[in-house]
């Protein structure tokens, strides 16, 4: 007997992460002593988030082409140019008024600059994809292989920069990003390479996922109540507008800008490895980590149901005429061909 599982994930939006992410945070707050007590390797993996993701990035970084068609460069360029310049814009401001340290009392304590770059700077590249492959046309969907250069913490430490907050060593910002140049290059030199590892990318996504979530206690999630609904709203609304324009723009319907308008499920790793590298955070990361991860689930549910609703108001725009496109040649390695018997007569 068969029970589809994985499908009934995949009716969740962004249920690859978003499930996995929500199990986890169920153990961790109704059985907080779980990877205690068996430890060994069921342990590890409550534990192993940033390891898991160090090797998403490398396999992330495999899948990217260099040599992506210009329509893929300029819609993905356009994109996450505007989606990290709305962050650096609310960096700037809020660092002004805020600084590196989170509010402490009110409606909006737990808030700080920390929480709102990381929410606003990484779009959940999952989701942005299977809406692009539902609502857009199908080379929008190769936009996000230049998007995924806001995975991870480095863009969020720049925008920090930026913003005139506590600088990070140059060591940490390449360290950041490394994995993700070492897989670009790797996936570039060999295709082999990049179908081995691209193939990981999203059987890596649910394991990090829960453990981002372990790291989580509902409790606390629910203490964040309407300030974390706020922000995820924010989320798609305060990037959403620029993004449709842009998308506008390049060509576009506007629905792949406001597809991207969301928080990826490992943006919520972002404050704890911020802090790591710079004390001065240490303070906003948590309250900020449980923020980012309301938005991961608030942009989740909302961000398709505002794309679907565009769609249907403009059009899919999946019937135009499409290029060639080029996005990452043969994720899929070509299927070895059997050896033709000879053909002997009589």
């Amino acid at each position: 007997m068969q029970i589809p599982i994985k499908r009934a994930i995949e009716k969740v939006p962004g249920g690859m992460m978003t499930v996995p992410l929500l199990i986890g945070a169920l153990i961790t707050t109704f059985f907080p002593g779980t990877p205690q007590f068996f430890g060994s390797f069921t342990g590890a993996l409550f534990s192993g988030a940033l390891t898991i993701l160090a090797v998403f990035y490398v396999c992330m970084g495999a899948s990217i082409d260099f040599r992506s068609t210009p329509y893929i460069v300029k819609k993905g360029g356009t994109l996450l140019f505007v989606k990290v310049g709305v962050a650096v814009i609310l960096g700037v401001v809020f660092g002004r008024i805020l600084g590196e340290s989170p509010v402490t009392g009110g409606m909006f304590a737990g808030i700080s600059t920390l929480a709102i770059v990381a929410a606003m700077n990484d779009t959940n590249g999952g989701l942005y994809m299977a809406l692009m492959g539902q609502y857009g046309r199908p080379k929008d969907v190769g936009a996000y292989t230049i998007m995924t250069l806001e995975s991870g913490p480095f863009l969020t430490m720049v925008t920090l920069g930026v913003a005139g907050l506590s600088a990070f060593p140059w060591q940490t910002l390449v360290g950041a990003i490394l994995p993700l140049i070492v897989g670009m290059i790797i996936g570039n030199l060999d295709r082999e390479m990049r179908a081995f590892l691209s193939r990981a990318v999203p059987v890596m996504i649910p394991f990090f996922a829960f453990a981002l979530g372990t790291g989580l206690d509902l409790t606390k999630v629910w203490q964040a109540g309407l300030l974390g609904l706020g922000m995820g709203v924010a989320v798609v609304v305060v990037t959403g507008i620029p993004l449709f324009f842009a998308d506008r723009l390049t060509g576009g319907t506007g629905i792949a800008g406001v597809a991207a308008a969301s928080t990826a499920g490992n943006a919520a790793a972002v404050p704890a490895i911020v802090a790591a590298a710079n004390p001065a955070y240490a303070d906003a990361a948590r309250p900020a980590t449980i923020l980012v991860a309301a938005c991961v689930v608030v942009t989740a549910i909302l961000t398709p149901i505002v794309t679907a609703w565009l769609a249907g108001i403009v059009g899919r725009g999946a019937d135009e005429p499409e290029e060639a496109l080029v996005v990452a040649d043969d994720i899929a390695p070509t299927a070895p061909v059997a050896p033709v018997a000879p053909v002997t007569g009589r």
